[in-house]
Protein backbone atom coordinates (compact mmCIF):
# COMPACT_ATOMS: atom_id res chain seq x y z
CA UNK A 1 0.00 0.00 0.00
CA UNK A 2 1.44 3.36 -0.97
CA UNK A 3 2.10 5.90 1.73
CA UNK A 4 0.18 9.08 2.30
CA UNK A 5 -0.37 11.60 5.07
CA UNK A 6 -1.04 10.20 8.52
CA UNK A 7 -4.79 10.87 8.62
CA UNK A 8 -5.56 9.72 5.03
CA UNK A 9 -3.45 6.59 5.53
CA UNK A 10 -5.27 5.80 8.73
CA UNK A 11 -8.55 6.29 6.93
CA UNK A 12 -7.39 3.78 4.35
CA UNK A 13 -6.58 1.38 7.17
CA UNK A 14 -10.08 1.74 8.57
CA UNK A 15 -11.40 0.41 5.28
CA UNK A 16 -8.62 -2.11 4.66
CA UNK A 17 -10.47 -5.10 6.06
CA UNK A 18 -13.99 -4.07 5.08
CA UNK A 19 -16.13 -7.04 4.14
CA UNK A 20 -19.07 -7.08 1.78
CA UNK A 21 -21.44 -6.72 4.72
CA UNK A 22 -19.70 -3.61 6.04
CA UNK A 23 -18.98 -1.95 2.71
CA UNK A 24 -20.53 1.47 2.12
CA UNK A 25 -21.12 0.42 -1.49
CA UNK A 26 -22.41 -3.04 -0.68
CA UNK A 27 -24.64 -3.37 -3.71
CA UNK A 28 -21.91 -2.35 -6.16
CA UNK A 29 -19.45 -4.71 -4.51
CA UNK A 30 -21.94 -7.56 -4.63
CA UNK A 31 -22.41 -6.92 -8.33
CA UNK A 32 -18.67 -7.19 -8.87
CA UNK A 33 -18.57 -10.30 -6.70
CA UNK A 34 -21.04 -12.00 -9.04
CA UNK A 35 -18.60 -11.37 -11.89
CA UNK A 36 -15.34 -12.11 -10.10
CA UNK A 37 -15.96 -15.01 -7.73
CA UNK A 38 -17.21 -17.60 -10.29
CA UNK A 39 -14.13 -16.95 -12.43
CA UNK A 40 -11.86 -17.30 -9.40
CA UNK A 41 -13.58 -20.54 -8.45
CA UNK A 42 -12.81 -21.92 -11.91
CA UNK A 43 -9.17 -20.80 -11.68
CA UNK A 44 -8.71 -22.26 -8.19
CA UNK A 45 -10.31 -25.53 -9.31
CA UNK A 46 -7.82 -25.74 -12.20
CA UNK A 47 -5.05 -25.44 -9.61
CA UNK A 48 -6.47 -28.49 -7.78
CA UNK A 49 -8.23 -26.64 -4.99
CA UNK A 50 -11.60 -28.03 -3.90
CA UNK A 51 -14.33 -27.24 -1.35
CA UNK A 52 -13.84 -23.60 -2.32
CA UNK A 53 -15.55 -21.14 0.03
CA UNK A 54 -15.09 -17.42 -0.59
CA UNK A 55 -15.08 -15.72 2.81
CA UNK A 56 -14.26 -12.08 2.19
CA UNK A 57 -14.13 -9.56 -0.64
CA UNK A 58 -13.15 -5.92 -0.42
CA UNK A 59 -12.57 -3.13 -2.91
CA UNK A 60 -9.43 -1.02 -2.56
CA UNK A 61 -8.25 2.15 -4.26
CA UNK A 62 -4.69 3.32 -4.80
CA UNK A 63 -3.74 6.39 -6.87
CA UNK A 64 -7.10 6.22 -8.60
CA UNK A 65 -6.76 2.56 -9.55
CA UNK A 66 -9.37 0.17 -8.16
CA UNK A 67 -8.48 -3.39 -7.25
CA UNK A 68 -10.01 -6.22 -5.22
CA UNK A 69 -8.76 -8.37 -2.37
CA UNK A 70 -10.28 -11.44 -0.81
CA UNK A 71 -9.91 -14.53 1.34
CA UNK A 72 -10.96 -17.97 0.18
CA UNK A 73 -10.89 -21.14 2.24
CA UNK A 74 -10.19 -24.36 0.38
CA UNK A 75 -8.83 -27.89 0.39
CA UNK A 76 -5.74 -29.04 -1.50
CA UNK A 77 -4.60 -32.66 -2.05
CA UNK A 78 -1.03 -31.80 -1.00
CA UNK A 79 -1.43 -28.94 1.48
CA UNK A 80 -4.68 -29.94 3.21
CA UNK A 81 -6.92 -27.12 4.44
CA UNK A 82 -5.63 -23.79 3.20
CA UNK A 83 -6.46 -20.11 3.15
CA UNK A 84 -6.03 -18.41 -0.22
CA UNK A 85 -5.39 -14.69 0.00
CA UNK A 86 -5.80 -13.08 -3.40
CA UNK A 87 -5.63 -9.71 -5.10
CA UNK A 88 -7.11 -8.81 -8.46
CA UNK A 89 -6.30 -5.62 -10.35
CA UNK A 90 -7.70 -4.57 -13.73
CA UNK A 91 -4.29 -3.48 -15.04
CA UNK A 92 -1.62 -6.18 -15.12
CA UNK A 93 1.03 -3.45 -15.07
CA UNK A 94 -0.42 -1.66 -12.04
CA UNK A 95 2.17 -1.48 -9.28
CA UNK A 96 -0.28 -1.51 -6.37
CA UNK A 97 0.70 -5.06 -5.46
CA UNK A 98 0.05 -5.12 -1.71
CA UNK A 99 -0.11 -8.90 -1.73
CA UNK A 100 3.09 -9.27 -3.73
CA UNK A 101 4.80 -7.10 -1.14
CA UNK A 102 3.33 -9.14 1.71
CA UNK A 103 4.62 -12.32 0.09
CA UNK A 104 8.11 -10.77 -0.14
CA UNK A 105 7.98 -9.88 3.56
CA UNK A 106 6.90 -13.41 4.50
CA UNK A 107 9.72 -14.89 2.41
CA UNK A 108 12.26 -12.61 4.09
CA UNK A 109 10.95 -13.50 7.55
CA UNK A 110 10.96 -17.23 6.88
CA UNK A 111 14.50 -17.09 5.49
CA UNK A 112 15.67 -15.24 8.60
CA UNK A 113 13.91 -17.78 10.83
CA UNK A 114 15.67 -20.63 9.07
CA UNK A 115 19.10 -18.97 9.12
CA UNK A 116 18.88 -17.98 12.80
CA UNK A 117 17.03 -21.07 14.09
CA UNK A 118 14.18 -18.97 15.47
CA UNK A 119 10.72 -20.33 16.30
CA UNK A 120 8.02 -19.84 13.67
CA UNK A 121 6.79 -16.25 13.49
CA UNK A 122 4.38 -16.35 10.57
CA UNK A 123 2.48 -18.93 8.53
CA UNK A 124 4.57 -20.68 5.86
CA UNK A 125 3.92 -19.90 2.21
CA UNK A 126 2.53 -23.06 0.62
CA UNK A 127 2.10 -21.60 -2.86
CA UNK A 128 2.41 -18.26 -4.63
CA UNK A 129 1.21 -17.37 -8.13
CA UNK A 130 1.07 -14.17 -10.15
CA UNK A 131 -0.93 -14.72 -13.32
CA UNK A 132 -2.61 -12.68 -16.04
CA UNK A 133 -6.26 -13.50 -16.64
CA UNK A 134 -9.23 -12.12 -18.56
CA UNK A 135 -11.90 -10.92 -16.16
CA UNK A 136 -12.19 -7.19 -15.43
CA UNK A 137 -10.35 -6.21 -18.60
CA UNK A 138 -8.62 -8.21 -21.34
CA UNK A 139 -5.51 -8.17 -19.17
CA UNK A 140 -5.92 -8.41 -15.40
CA UNK A 141 -3.41 -9.34 -12.73
CA UNK A 142 -4.28 -12.03 -10.16
CA UNK A 143 -1.94 -12.63 -7.24
CA UNK A 144 -2.50 -15.72 -5.09
CA UNK A 145 -0.85 -16.33 -1.71
CA UNK A 146 -1.63 -19.69 -0.07
CA UNK A 147 -1.00 -20.44 3.62
CA UNK A 148 -2.32 -23.12 6.00
CA UNK A 149 -5.81 -22.71 7.42
CA UNK A 150 -5.87 -22.39 11.22
CA UNK A 151 -9.25 -23.65 12.48
CA UNK A 152 -8.91 -22.00 15.90
CA UNK A 153 -8.84 -18.58 14.31
CA UNK A 154 -7.16 -15.58 15.85
CA UNK A 155 -6.53 -14.30 19.34
CA UNK A 156 -9.43 -11.90 18.81
CA UNK A 157 -11.84 -14.85 18.95
CA UNK A 158 -10.59 -15.62 22.46
CA UNK A 159 -11.17 -12.05 23.62
CA UNK A 160 -14.88 -11.79 22.86
CA UNK A 161 -17.15 -11.53 25.87
CA UNK A 162 -18.02 -15.22 25.97
CA UNK A 163 -14.56 -16.73 25.57
CA UNK A 164 -12.65 -14.12 27.55
CA UNK A 165 -14.60 -14.96 30.70
CA UNK A 166 -13.26 -18.52 30.45
CA UNK A 167 -9.60 -17.50 30.29
CA UNK A 168 -7.68 -18.04 33.50
CA UNK A 169 -5.12 -15.54 34.75
CA UNK A 170 -2.39 -18.05 33.90
CA UNK A 171 -3.66 -18.36 30.34
CA UNK A 172 -3.74 -14.59 29.99
CA UNK A 173 -0.17 -14.37 31.23
CA UNK A 174 1.02 -17.00 28.76
CA UNK A 175 -0.81 -15.35 25.87
CA UNK A 176 0.83 -12.04 26.72
CA UNK A 177 4.27 -13.58 27.14
CA UNK A 178 4.03 -15.65 23.96
CA UNK A 179 2.86 -12.59 22.03
CA UNK A 180 5.80 -10.60 23.42
CA UNK A 181 8.25 -13.27 22.27
CA UNK A 182 6.54 -13.34 18.88
CA UNK A 183 6.92 -9.59 18.29
CA UNK A 184 10.47 -9.70 19.70
CA UNK A 185 11.45 -12.38 17.20
CA UNK A 186 9.83 -10.42 14.37
CA UNK A 187 11.88 -7.33 15.26
CA UNK A 188 14.99 -9.50 15.41
CA UNK A 189 14.38 -10.55 11.80
CA UNK A 190 14.51 -6.87 10.84
CA UNK A 191 10.83 -6.02 10.41
CA UNK A 192 8.20 -3.83 12.01
CA UNK A 193 4.67 -5.20 11.80
CA UNK A 194 2.76 -1.88 12.03
CA UNK A 195 -0.61 -3.53 12.67
CA UNK A 196 -0.25 -5.55 15.86
CA UNK A 197 -3.66 -6.50 17.25
CA UNK A 198 -5.45 -9.68 18.38
CA UNK A 199 -7.05 -10.33 14.98
CA UNK A 200 -3.57 -10.50 13.43
CA UNK A 201 -2.34 -13.21 15.81
CA UNK A 202 -3.31 -16.73 14.80
CA UNK A 203 -3.75 -19.67 17.18
CA UNK A 204 -1.80 -22.65 15.88
CA UNK A 205 -3.17 -25.51 17.96
CA UNK A 206 -5.88 -25.59 20.60
CA UNK A 207 -7.10 -23.24 23.29
CA UNK A 208 -8.00 -25.27 26.41
CA UNK A 209 -10.75 -24.06 28.72
CA UNK A 210 -10.08 -26.37 31.63
CA UNK A 211 -8.32 -25.19 34.78
CA UNK A 212 -6.06 -28.27 34.93
CA UNK A 213 -4.66 -27.32 31.51
CA UNK A 214 -4.58 -23.60 32.17
CA UNK A 215 -0.84 -23.31 31.57
CA UNK A 216 -1.16 -24.80 28.07
CA UNK A 217 -1.64 -22.38 25.20
CA UNK A 218 -1.32 -22.83 21.46
CA UNK A 219 1.60 -21.57 19.45
CA UNK A 220 0.97 -18.07 18.14
CA UNK A 221 1.72 -16.76 14.66
CA UNK A 222 1.60 -13.24 13.26
CA UNK A 223 -0.33 -12.63 10.07
CA UNK A 224 -1.16 -9.74 7.71
CA UNK A 225 2.16 -8.14 6.79
CA UNK A 226 0.78 -5.72 4.20
CA UNK A 227 1.91 -2.75 6.32
CA UNK A 228 5.23 -4.19 7.49
CA UNK A 229 8.36 -2.05 7.13
CA UNK A 230 12.01 -2.98 7.15
CA UNK A 231 13.86 -1.73 10.22
CA UNK A 232 17.23 -1.34 8.51
CA UNK A 233 18.32 -0.18 5.09
CA UNK A 234 19.77 -3.54 4.06
CA UNK A 235 16.39 -5.24 4.17
CA UNK A 236 14.69 -2.19 2.68
CA UNK A 237 17.01 -2.39 -0.33
CA UNK A 238 16.20 -6.07 -0.78
CA UNK A 239 12.47 -5.40 -0.76
CA UNK A 240 10.59 -5.14 -4.04
CA UNK A 241 8.17 -2.68 -2.47
CA UNK A 242 8.31 1.00 -3.33
CA UNK A 243 11.42 2.53 -1.81
CA UNK A 244 9.48 5.49 -0.43
CA UNK A 245 7.71 3.14 2.01
CA UNK A 246 10.78 3.05 4.23
CA UNK A 247 12.03 6.56 3.56
CA UNK A 248 8.84 8.38 4.49
CA UNK A 249 8.09 6.15 7.46
CA UNK A 250 4.40 6.95 7.07
CA UNK A 251 2.01 4.04 6.78
CA UNK A 252 -1.46 2.98 7.71
CA UNK A 253 -2.54 1.22 10.87
CA UNK A 254 -5.61 0.35 12.91
CA UNK A 255 -6.78 3.48 14.79
CA UNK A 256 -7.52 1.65 18.07
CA UNK A 257 -3.84 0.58 18.28
CA UNK A 258 -2.05 3.54 16.69
CA UNK A 259 0.59 5.26 18.84
CA UNK A 260 0.32 8.99 19.68
CA UNK A 261 3.32 9.97 17.54
CA UNK A 262 1.73 8.33 14.50
CA UNK A 263 -1.27 10.66 14.83
CA UNK A 264 1.23 13.55 14.82
CA UNK A 265 2.62 12.48 11.46
CA UNK A 266 5.74 10.70 12.67
CA UNK A 267 6.99 7.47 11.12
CA UNK A 268 6.75 3.93 12.41
CA UNK A 269 9.38 2.70 14.89
CA UNK A 270 9.95 -0.15 17.30
CA UNK A 271 8.13 1.99 19.86
CA UNK A 272 4.96 2.22 17.75
CA UNK A 273 4.85 -1.59 17.62
CA UNK A 274 5.44 -1.62 21.39
CA UNK A 275 2.55 0.78 21.94
CA UNK A 276 0.19 -1.45 19.92
CA UNK A 277 1.39 -4.41 21.97
CA UNK A 278 0.57 -2.47 25.16
CA UNK A 279 -2.98 -1.87 23.92
CA UNK A 280 -3.29 -5.58 23.21
CA UNK A 281 -1.98 -6.44 26.70
CA UNK A 282 -4.81 -4.47 28.30
CA UNK A 283 -7.26 -6.18 25.97
CA UNK A 284 -6.00 -9.65 26.92
CA UNK A 285 -6.20 -8.87 30.64
CA UNK A 286 -9.55 -7.06 30.76
CA UNK A 287 -11.31 -8.09 27.56
CA UNK A 288 -11.61 -4.45 26.50
CA UNK A 289 -9.42 -1.96 24.71
CA UNK A 290 -8.19 0.84 26.97
CA UNK A 291 -9.43 3.58 24.63
CA UNK A 292 -12.88 3.79 23.06
CA UNK A 293 -14.73 6.27 20.86
CA UNK A 294 -18.42 6.83 20.29
CA UNK A 295 -19.96 5.04 17.34
CA UNK A 296 -21.84 8.28 16.63
CA UNK A 297 -18.70 10.42 16.45
CA UNK A 298 -18.77 12.81 13.49
CA UNK A 299 -14.99 12.65 13.07
CA UNK A 300 -13.80 9.24 14.19
CA UNK A 301 -10.17 9.84 13.27
CA UNK A 302 -10.04 13.00 15.38
CA UNK A 303 -11.76 11.15 18.23
CA UNK A 304 -9.18 8.36 18.12
CA UNK A 305 -6.33 10.88 18.01
CA UNK A 306 -7.67 12.59 21.15
CA UNK A 307 -7.96 9.26 22.93
CA UNK A 308 -4.41 8.18 22.20
CA UNK A 309 -2.74 11.57 22.60
CA UNK A 310 -4.64 13.09 25.53
CA UNK A 311 -6.39 10.42 27.60
CA UNK A 312 -4.41 9.10 30.59
CA UNK A 313 -2.94 5.61 30.62
CA UNK A 314 -5.61 3.30 32.04
CA UNK A 315 -5.43 1.93 35.58
CA UNK A 316 -5.80 -1.85 35.57
CA UNK A 317 -8.16 -3.67 37.94
CA UNK A 318 -6.56 -4.51 41.27
CA UNK A 319 -6.05 -8.18 40.39
CA UNK A 320 -3.78 -7.13 37.51
CA UNK A 321 -1.86 -4.43 39.36
CA UNK A 322 1.36 -6.40 38.83
CA UNK A 323 1.14 -5.53 35.15
CA UNK A 324 0.60 -1.80 35.74
CA UNK A 325 4.26 -0.84 35.53
CA UNK A 326 4.63 -2.65 32.20
CA UNK A 327 1.46 -1.01 30.84
CA UNK A 328 2.63 2.44 31.95
CA UNK A 329 5.91 2.06 30.11
CA UNK A 330 4.45 0.39 27.01
CA UNK A 331 1.74 3.06 26.61
CA UNK A 332 3.82 6.09 27.51
CA UNK A 333 2.69 9.03 25.38
CA UNK A 334 6.24 10.15 24.65
CA UNK A 335 8.46 7.77 22.72
CA UNK A 336 11.52 8.41 24.88
CA UNK A 337 9.62 7.27 27.98
CA UNK A 338 8.40 4.09 26.34
CA UNK A 339 10.19 0.75 26.27
CA UNK A 340 13.02 0.90 23.77
CA UNK A 341 12.75 -2.75 22.75
CA UNK A 342 10.42 -5.72 23.10
CA UNK A 343 13.21 -7.59 24.88
CA UNK A 344 12.76 -5.21 27.82
CA UNK A 345 9.08 -6.15 28.03
CA UNK A 346 9.94 -9.85 27.93
CA UNK A 347 12.36 -9.38 30.84
CA UNK A 348 9.73 -7.56 32.92
CA UNK A 349 7.11 -10.22 32.11
CA UNK A 350 9.53 -12.94 33.24
CA UNK A 351 9.87 -11.11 36.58
CA UNK A 352 6.14 -11.43 37.10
Amino acid sequence: MKNSGSNPSTEKACAKHASIERSSSKQALQTQAQKILPVLTTIFSSLHYSQIAHQRLSQQSDSGAVYYQGLTRSQHPQFGQVMIKWQLSADSNHDSADLAYEADVLKSINISISENSLPAIAPPILAYDNVTIQILKPSSQLIILVTPYYPNGSLASQLNSQNHSRLTDIQKYHLIKQSAHLVTNLHNTGWLHNDIKPSNILLDGFMPNHADNSSITPDLLLTDFALAEAINDDIAQNSDKNSDKNSTGDSAGTPAYLAPERWQGQGATLQSDIYAFGIMMVEILTGKRPFQISANSNDKLKAWAIQHCQQPIPTLPLEYSGYQGIINKALAKRVERRYQSMEEIVVDLERL
